[in-house]
Order: structure tokens, then sequence, then C-alpha cells
């Protein structure tokens, strides 16, 4: 198997700042994005450096000056045919938050952030919980199975899980709106679709407009044996009445368990503070 690449992971609409810029201006623009920091390009695209937020802090008097005043030449970079795991490698020895993509040229054509690389562990991880279902189902059935890759259809879904949580599905809409799109994790079963995995993200990217979501789907190699079996993921999607996700309750008083934990030492609002 060929190793991954940073061109499958890379953003390629990369915000940047032409070295001639005002320093302040370029101030102004990180205030009003999310960045923390540019690549910077000379005229022609390529790429000559890239400016962080510290060093513009550094420079915030000289406002009026172009940027190349205060560029250190050269950054790290890597090209779209860099394996991943290579392009990480060096993000994380050097404490880089984003590295630049260039082309042959030098040119700038993408960006790798360090939440692409998480991301991209996320989705490299997917295959081994299908391969471990996989295993399961043909010891609890008796029977062969296979997956394949492929995009499932959110509104014929029949879900398994009868609760989700507010708070979770408003941080799976962020990573959807993101492009981390973690497969699903889906038995197929006849005409069938049981979401086994992936119930927050189905329901987030629902509430979306999106139709559709890319899963690994499982599917038996004797369907006709398979057919006359009712699973234990069927027995409780029957049992709870559930299926479609329109059906999957909201809770949207309590945390999820994750979030739960990991908030745990911030101070929390109480009704008598509402005034301060």
């Amino acid at each position: 198997m060929s190793p991954v690449q940073v061109r499958d992971y890379m953003v390629l609409s990369v915000e940047h700042v032409g070295e001639s810029t005002p320093i302040g201006e370029v101030i102004e623009r990180v205030l009003r994005s999310r960045h923390h920091g540019f690549p910077v390009t000379d005229p022609s695209g390529r790429l000559v450096g890239f400016v962080s937020t510290k060093e513009l802090l550094r420079a915030r008097h000289r406002a009026t000056e172009p940027l190349r005043a205060i560029l250190r030449p050269g950054t790290y970079t890597a090209t779209p045919e860099t394996a991943l795991d290579d392009a990480a490698r060096v993000m994380f020895r050097f404490g880089l938050r984003d590295l630049p993509i260039v082309d042959a040229e030098g040119r700038l054509c993408g960006i790798l952030s360090n939440l692409d690389i998480v991301r991209s562990h996320f989705e490299r991880a997917s295959p081994a919980k299908a391969d471990t279902l996989k295993q399961l189902l043909g010891e609890r059935y008796g029977l062969r199975f296979t997956y394949r890759r492929g995009a499932v259809p959110l509104d014929r879904l029949r879900p398994t899980q009868w609760k989700v949580f507010e708070d979770e599905l408003e941080g799976r809409r962020y990573e959807l709106e993101r492009g981390f799109a973690e497969p699903l994790l889906v038995l197929q079963k006849g005409d069938r679709w049981i979401l086994i995995d992936g119930h927050h993200r189905a329901l987030a990217a629902r509430e979306m407009g999106l139709t559709q979501l890319q899963a690994f789907i499982l599917l038996c190699e004797e369907p006709e044996k398979f057919a006359h079996i009712e699973t234990g993921l069927e027995r409780t999607a029957r049992d709870h009445h559930l299926s479609s996700l329109s059906d999957v309750e909201i809770d949207r008083t309590t945390h999820h368990p994750l979030v739960e934990v990991t908030t745990q030492l911030l101070r929390r609002v109480e009704p008598s503070d509402a005034g301060e």
C-alpha cells in the first residue's frame, strides 16, 4: 500500500499575504481571522517566508512599513508528494502549527495544519474499527463478512443509539465544516443500512443539510443466510423504536461524557453571577 501523502490532507485554499503588504494591514487581517500567521509570497506567487503573530506584535509600531522589512527569508515547507508521516515529524520537531506546501517551482499551492494531522489519524483509525467489527460479526454468526468504503444516504440509516448530546453535535458540526469527516460505520443488510458508529456525525450532517456521508460499509458474503438473523443491533433499534435519525433523542440538558470530563476544571457560572 502506498503511503498517505500530504496532498491527501492539505488545504488548497490558502490565505496568504504579499511581501509588500503594510505590516499594519497584515495585523488587521490576523485580528479578523482565526490564523496565528500567514505564508508570505512574492508577486509571482512563490513562497518567500511565513510571518507569525509574535513577529507582527513586535513590529506593531512599524505599521506603514512593508512586510518584507521584518520577514525572515525562508521557512519550512513540504511538497504535495511528501509522505504525510514525514511532514508530521517535521511539524512536531520544530513546533509548527502550519506547514506551507509548495510545487516544483516554489509556488504556494496548499497548507497543512496540525489539525489536519490529527484528522488524518482519526480517519486512518477507522478501518481498524471495521476490521474488528467484521471479525466480531463473523465469530458471532458464523458467517463471512467484508467491507468497502462508500457514501451512504442519511435518510435511510437506521440508528442503534437512542440518545445523543447537543454539545457533542456542536463539536461534530465544527469538524464537518472544516473537512473533518471521519467515516461512519454501517452494516448493510439487504436494503437496510444499520448505523453502528457515528450517530453524532450523522445527525450533525443532517442538520447542516447534507444528504450523505462517507462510511465503511460492512456486508455479509452470505446474504441469504444473514437475512434471517436479527442482530443485537437490530434488536436494540427495535426495542427503542428507532427507524430513522429523526427518532434519536437530542439531550440538551446534560453534557456528553467527553465534554463533561474535559471541562470539569472550568469555572461554572452560577445564577448569582449573572449580574456581575
